[in-house]
């Protein structure tokens, strides 16, 4: 869940593509299951209630202009978390940016609907996403695009070999500010905010 208590600062985080990729298993009663036509609600939904927008017309409407032109990729790379009920309550997508003619994998849009986190469901999605880069982008490095707000899933993402990086500049996203970046989050985890 996004915090907004604390200042916003959006920094980028690299992994190394040889950094080995921890397991989590998903618990009882949750499956993976990949992108098929009509799951942009879905997507629009789970990233609407982490507070990622403030209305799920506004996702949808980055998830058109983000994804639909690549729509042949979705199935292979977005990734979706379904309870028994068949509900999509977690989503990722393995995605990549070409800067220069130089791709890049990009872990992209993680999100675990409020009222299932803490179950590992975060964890699970981050690793089997992470391993889908690693198959489908094959020796290229990863990397993620997040902000102070975020700060309980930049310490996950530091679990899977994310680190925050120094670099000014990835595909389109800017780092001017990954020194504040780190200042901030010092004094959010040195204050038990974990």
């Amino acid at each position: 869940m996004i915090d907004k208590s604390v200042p916003y600062v959006s920094f980028l985080m690299r992994r190394d593509k040889d950094a080995p990729v921890p397991e989590y298993k998903l618990p009882d009663g949750y499956k993976f299951v990949f992108y098929k036509t009509g799951d942009e609600k879905s997507w629009a939904e789970i990233e609407t209630s982490v507070l990622e927008f403030a209305e799920e017309a506004n996702a949808l409407e980055y998830f058109d202009h983000e994804f639909k032109p690549h729509i042949r990729e979705l199935d292979k790379r977005c990734l979706f978390i379904e309870n028994n009920n068949g509900e999509k309550i977690a989503t990722s997508t393995a995605w990549w940016c070409c800067p220069d003619k130089k791709c890049l994998a990009r872990l992209h849009w993680v999100a675990v609907k409020p009222e299932y986190q803490g179950l590992g469901l975060g964890n699970a999605i981050i690793a089997r996403c992470t391993q889908l880069m690693l198959e489908l982008d094959a020796g290229k490095d990863c990397f993620l695009s997040t902000q102070t707000w975020s700060h309980k899933a930049v310490k996950i993402y530091e679990k899977f070999g994310y680190y925050i990086t120094s670099e000014k500049n990835i595909c389109r996203d800017k780092n001017e500010n990954h020194e504040r970046a780190i200042a901030v989050l010092r004094e959010i985890y040195n204050g038990d905010r974990e």
